[in-house]
């Protein structure tokens, strides 16, 4: 897959049919737009490109600044790879880049650089300054500019339309089921095994302590979960816990830690990948150390059932 980073390093193609969003989550609904770019690529004999932007533009506009994201930028050109996307286009979006129009942007990048024969465009999306660059207007300019234009409908799960933002409320709320159901897939974070505390070694359980690759990564809702995790091209089984470890500090950072099963080696500065399989508990304070182990004991059997291996 080309990636594109800089408006400069584009390079227009012929028969080229676009889509244009922020594509946060890749989940069926999303797929279902690639699909469409992908058929008519087969029936144009063209290329397909796909235009994202990084940062989300809800972090550059919103007020608060808060929004946790469902996939990074990393974790989104994985996926678009796998599903054959053949290029990608990212865009660095800021507050300057923000003030395109969407006739500029159209006539800038779509038309001037790629080159679009056709767009295809979710039924919902909109972009430019002015709101404006949705399926009625880019039908319009498309007769003036000479491409086509596809709109997407929605994709539903038991008659709830599929979106990003649902997907983060499950999360929020520790909904795995909801959460990994409405993306088509389990939910995933990677990062980098730092040092931490070691108290988990103290306690017959030594964790990784994990921090994310993005730091606007959402994590689901503080609480114990079972894990699959990769690990220098292996599949392990482990427990997540996410939280502020209530039992032995005072402070409210959260941290994320996980135990492998069967595992004991020193992976300090290794690359991981955790998939969340399904969640156990909340996060509970314990009135003793002993209590603790044998809640860890029971997570850990959890977790061995759920994949089937013998402790």
């Amino acid at each position: 897959m080309n990636i594109y980073r800089e408006i400069p390093e584009i390079k227009k193609t012929l028969n080229a049919v676009v889509t244009v969003g922020s594509f946060d989550g890749l989940h069926p609904g999303h797929f279902k737009i690639l699909d469409e770019v992908k058929n008519v690529v087969k029936d144009l004999k063209g290329s397909s490109y796909v235009i994202t932007f990084e940062p989300h533009p809800r972090n550059v506009l919103s007020k608060d600044f808060g929004l946790r994201i469902l996939t990074s930028l990393s974790e989104k050109i994985k996926i678009l790879e796998e599903a054959g996307i053949e290029n990608l286009v990212v865009l660095n979006f800021t507050k300057e880049f923000s003030q395109l129009t969407s006739d500029e942007f159209i006539r800038q990048i779509i038309v001037d650089k790629i080159g679009a024969a056709h767009m295809v465009i979710g039924h919902d999306h909109k972009f430019g300054k002015d709101r404006l660059g949705d399926v009625r207007k880019l039908s319009e300019v498309g007769k003036f500019y000479n491409f086509s234009v596809t709109d997407v409908p929605p994709e539903s799960i038991d008659g709830e339309i599929i979106s990003s933002s649902k997907i983060r409320t499950a999360l929020a709320a520790g909904d795995l089921i909801i959460a990994n159901k409405f993306l088509g897939r389990n939910y995933s974070l990677e990062g980098i095994v730092v040092a931490g505390m070691k108290r988990g070694r103290t306690l017959g359980f030594p964790t990784a302590n994990i921090q994310p690759d993005d730091s606007n990564k959402a994590i689901p809702k503080n609480g114990v979960y079972v894990v699959k995790c990769d690990l220098e091209d292996k599949v392990l089984p482990g427990v997540m816990s996410i939280g502020t470890r209530p039992t032995f500090e005072n402070n409210q950072e959260q941290i994320l830690e996980v135990h492998l099963l069967d595992f004991n080696r020193d992976i300090y500065g290794k690359q991981f990948r955790i998939e969340f399989i399904k969640r156990l508990r909340d996060e509970e304070k314990y009135a003793s150390k002993e209590d603790l182990i044998k809640q860890m004991q029971i997570d850990k059997q959890s977790a061995a059932d759920v994949f089937s291996l013998k402790l």
